[in-house]
């Protein structure tokens, strides 16, 4: 029997699941911060391959606490290294992005994923895209045009690259979402998943590290914590609770809390590094986040005949 499962499991968010979901799309804007921080001490593949070392190892540790099989042949192991090297470039090219550009236009870039999903959605999973998530498509690429328009205004060729490396790495995270739909990690559990593609990272990072920067920069206390801070909470601790999460409240309306994100990256940049977002950065921010807003709405239920 597998009756206590199914009672915990919630048809709606409820106020409890609203506040954690409020708190982590804080905590995970708030890891670009921490990111940036932590690059006056150490070079940003070196950080991307730690934070998976250690944050994999917090994970595989819950596993093992919790008795979750993660060696049993299910046909995934194809499927999860390809989601591992997809995943440990999108880390690269956000991680060196943001060390280029500032932590606003780099969150606003890397949460266009949901965008480039609905796109490749509508070509490889065959969900189509209907006028609704068109209208929100339509506002992320205005929101696109306006960070760009804002880089070139910023000037300089730095910005570019950090820009485009952060763009790449919302495309790269939406490949590696389509590649889950469309293969058996869609129903792997979700702590095996992680570890998939925080392998894949830590080993993508390891080859790249030869041709990166002296991996540690300066032996500070702040850059170190802010380390520490996105293996042991943002992944070890942020990750595993989003996937609890999911076990027990519908995917679709966890989903609607994402135009958080963006929003509190541009505000902790704002407010911690001291980078007033311009005009254009706003402008910006409330076109993608509409369009988020537009794109995760669920579909109005039609009432019986």
């Amino acid at each position: 029997m597998t009756a206590a499962p199914v009672l915990d499991r919630r048809d709606a968010v409820d106020m409890a699941a609203a506040a954690i979901m409020v708190g982590l799309t804080f905590s995970w804007g708030l890891n670009y911060v921490a990111a940036k921080v932590s690059y006056a001490g150490y070079d940003p593949v070196f950080v991307s391959v730690a934070r998976s070392l250690i944050g994999g190892a917090c994970v595989f540790a819950w596993c093992q606490l919790r008795g979750i099989r993660l060696f049993e042949a299910d046909g995934t192991l194809t499927a999860g290294i390809v989601v591992g090297v997809l995943f440990g470039v999108e880390f690269l090219c956000l991680y060196i992005g943001l060390e280029y550009t500032t932590v606003a236009r780099n969150t606003l870039l890397v949460n266009t994923m949901p965008f480039w999903v609905l796109i490749g959605g509508h070509f490889l999973l065959g969900e189509r895209i209907n006028a609704r998530k068109l209208g929100g498509l339509v506002l992320a690429f205005c929101g696109l045009a306006a960070v760009f328009s804002d880089g070139i205004v910023a000037g300089g060729d730095a910005t570019l690259t950090g820009d485009l490396l952060s763009l790449g790495s919302g495309i790269l995270w939406a490949a590696t979402s389509i590649v889950i739909k469309r293969s058996k990690l869609v129903e792997t559990r979700a702590e095996k998943l992680l570890l998939y593609q925080l392998a894949g990272a830590a080993i993508v990072g390891a080859l790249v590290t030869p041709f990166a920067g002296p991996p540690i920069r300066a032996v500070a206390a702040l850059p170190t914590l802010a380390l520490l801070f996105q293996s042991f909470y943002i992944v070890a601790f942020t990750y595993v609770l989003w996937f609890w999460l999911l076990t027990r409240y519908p995917a679709a309306s966890l989903s609607s809390f994402a135009f958080l994100s963006p929003v509190f990256g541009v505000l902790c940049g704002a407010v911690l590094l001291g980078e007033p977002p311009t005009v254009r950065i706003i402008l910006a921010l409330g076109l993608i986040a509409a369009g988020l807003i537009i794109v995760n709405r669920p579909a109005r239920r039609q009432p019986a005949p």
